[in-house]
């Protein structure tokens, strides 16, 4: 029997599940210190005044109205347990009433620097076209296999955006002594300086990189940014890894730049997922694709629980949240992010 003193979590994490982001122990400890209502995202406006009434907190990022907002006066914070934030609930209203928005993005940093740190030493070595070609028994020995090789250490590398995965992914390349420019217009230079990197401009970050990782959010500005100029700006032969959301890339103008020659690629993310079966991209030499699984790890989905659970006892406290990341007001209205789709 469920004791109705406990306060009360509206459970809509779609698409994750309770038993996706919880380990056994941490759901148990969830369920033991909270009244848990589950509902579909869609549905939330309708659970009725008395579940509204007594939520202190939403787990998940269903769309909220206004109106529904007035209907939940004890609620303290919505935890976000995607790597995106959605434009589909009336962020001024919820931090004029001070109403906590934090998302657990950030425990697939390390996960996806790993995965485009991979990337890069593939597009670099050729392992995988190696691998093919061993496979078909036409492999090449020695030096006569590395004609198009070359290092990653020591190179010259460009990352655009510097948020969780920049950094992260900064980290993963801190042992090949690469020399690391930076493009972040949300950061001050001062701030890039102390993290060991280079601030740089767009054009810059493009132009003098051997490795280019893309790795900034979407947002209603930088749609579409990085098109064909950007990419004939870039070095001939030179790596672009995508690992952030597609939409910040004109992908048929990619493709186009993959397939001249120019430049290699690799990318985690496409502009429709699941991808279509005849899309272009699947045939494309020099191009290095991953079914968006760069941060789906048991060990990342696991850590968002640890994170809610430790961030809902502080605010039962009457503190503010710590180990969830705050959407900041400035910028979460500018964010274009796609619902994930699949784990």
């Amino acid at each position: 029997m469920t004791d109705e003193s406990l306060p009360l979590v509206i459970s809509a994490p779609e698409p994750r599940t309770l038993d996706l982001i919880f380990t056994t122990a941490a759901e148990a400890e969830l369920r033991r210190t909270y009244r848990i209502v589950e509902a579909d995202p869609e549905d939330i406006a309708g659970l009725g005044d008395a579940v509204l009434g007594e939520a202190r907190y939403i787990i998940g990022q269903p769309p909220l109205s206004a109106e529904t907002l007035t209907r939940m006066p004890n609620l303290r914070a919505i935890l976000n347990v995607e790597s995106n934030l959605l434009n589909n609930m009336p962020y001024e209203v919820l931090f004029e009433r001070g109403i906590h928005v934090v998302t657990t993005g950030q425990v697939f940093a390390e996960p996806v620097a790993e995965l485009g740190l991979a990337m890069a030493l593939n597009l670099a070595r050729g392992v995988i076209d190696a691998d093919v070609a061993f496979r078909e028994g036409t492999e090449l020995w020695g030096g006569e296999g590395n004609r198009s090789a070359r290092l990653l250490s020591g190179s010259e590398v460009g990352i655009v955006g510097f948020g969780d995965l920049g950094r992260a992914l900064n980290r993963v390349l801190s042992g090949f002594h690469a020399k690391i420019r930076v493009f972040d217009p949300w950061l001050p230079p001062s701030m890039l300086r102390e993290a060991g990197v280079e601030p740089a401009s767009l054009s810059e970050v493009l132009a003098m990189s051997d490795f280019v990782f893309v790795v900034a959010s979407v947002t209603s500005e930088n749609r579409g940014f990085l098109g064909a100029e950007a990419f004939a700006s870039m070095r001939k032969g030179a790596a672009f890894i995508l690992l952030s959301r597609a939409d910040v890339v004109d992908f048929p103008a990619l493709m186009a730049a993959v397939a001249s020659g120019h430049i290699v690629a690799a990318s985690d993310v496409y502009p429709e997922e699941p991808l279509p079966a005849d899309h272009p991209v699947r045939g494309l030499k020099g191009f290095i694709r991953s079914a968006h699984r760069a941060g789906a790890l048991d060990s990342a989905f696991k850590k968002m629980g640890d994170m809610v659970l430790e961030d809902m006892a502080l605010m039962d406290r009457g503190l503010p949240p710590m180990r969830c990341k705050r959407a900041e007001r400035e910028t979460v209205s500018r964010m274009r992010s796609k619902p994930v789709s699949v784990n």
